[in-house]
């Protein structure tokens, strides 16, 4: 996708450095960041310099390159990918990867292991963008539907940040957004602000713009009103970890999007690529819910008029506050999956029929 018109992905490899862009900076500044040493990787996903659960997976991978890079021994790889695992602990895809990297240089000679490593971290970021953009073509056949009735532009309500900067390109959510703008159907997107990080404000708004898709930011309560009156024909969301009976662990906020939904009629898809499902957890209680610093909540970031990027405080200064990043949406209150492989009911049986 772009930025200035000029095509990017989020993250890649030049001369055995990692290369991303921290989004911590936009949308104020664009600064491509490198990540010289695993240390590097793990601190951009804790501090969020990269979210979002495919790019949290792609980054790991490329950590555990960084790693061999630094100290080619297996043991030292184990422990890493330990510490990989935890620094965020909600998104399924970070596990995911970090498994997927240790399964394919187990055992290998030292020799080749670095670039099998790079390769298979590559890997990781070609299907991802190739399950994205599928995920597009699907979700593409719901918005045609809409607009071939309404004959107006199609009006989507998303929350948080799953557009292409929480993946590698094209994104889940707003990929479908994406090619029915291509596809010359006329769009507006409701942009959730997404309290505390604001990751719709500062970049699902942001990604959209330099896309010329037009959309309106919007204070994370006013989708129900917009709902109930008309205003909203479809709500895509993404996901950072489904189970296998179609519950939805997603951005904090997405539970009661989908409670507004249900109540007012208005379709509720998810859009995620396969590596986010997990299938082995059984029960939502058991996802590890991660819960942040409160001072994401009682700061806020912006620019001054000098254009230097400044925190301020907003919260009372003896007050308490509680920072849940995730909640979960139950299968019952979502109208389908959207994934690489087509559309599905959220539901065991939905997901094995289309992942056999």
């Amino acid at each position: 996708m772009k930025i200035e018109g000029k095509d990017y992905k989020t993250i890649w490899l030049k001369d055995n450095c990692v290369k991303i862009i921290d989004q911590t900076k936009l949308p104020h500044k664009f600064v491509i960041k490198d990540l010289k040493t695993v240390k590097d990787a793990i601190n951009s996903i804790k501090t969020m310099e990269v979210r979002g659960a495919p790019l949290i997976g792609a980054t790991a991978a490329y950590g555990l390159v960084l790693s061999i890079l630094e100290n080619n021994d297996q043991s030292f790889l184990k422990k890493i990918s330990e510490e990989l695992i935890n620094s965020r602990p909600t998104a399924i895809n970070l596990k995911w990867a970090v498994h997927r990297m240790m399964k394919k240089i187990a055992g290998v000679n030292s020799d080749k292991i670095l670039e099998i490593a790079i390769n298979e971290a590559k890997e990781i970021c070609e299907e991802d963008i190739n399950f994205c953009k599928n995920i597009g073509l699907n979700g593409l056949k719901i918005i045609e539907e809409i607009y071939n009735k309404k004959k107006k532009p199609v009006n989507i309500l998303t929350h948080c940040n799953a557009g292409w900067l929480a993946t590698i390109d094209w994104g889940t959510a707003t990929s479908p957004i994406y090619h029915a703008h291509k596809n010359g159907i006329p769009i507006h997107v409701w942009v959730d602000e997404t309290r505390p990080r604001n990751q719709g404000a500062n970049l699902t708004s942001y990604e959209l713009n330099e896309e010329g898709i037009k959309n309106t930011i919007i204070a994370d309560n006013t989708g129900g009103i917009l709902m109930n009156r008309g205003e909203v024909d479809l709500c895509i969301v993404g996901t950072d970890r489904t189970l296998a009976n179609g519950d939805v662990c997603n951005k904090i906020g997405t539970y009661l999007k989908a409670l507004a939904a249900k109540d007012n009629n208005v379709p509720f898809y998810v859009a995620l690529p396969s590596s986010t499902i997990d299938w082995e957890t059984k029960n939502s209680k058991e996802i590890p819910i991660e819960e942040r610093s409160s001072d994401e909540l009682s700061e806020i970031e912006g620019v001054d008029q000098n254009g230097k990027i400044i925190k301020v405080r907003i919260y009372p200064q003896k007050s308490k506050s509680m920072n849940l990043a995730f909640d979960v949406t139950p299968a019952k209150y979502v109208t389908g999956l959207i994934t690489e492989k087509g559309i599905c009911e959220a539901s065991e049986n939905g997901l094995k029929e289309l992942f056999k």
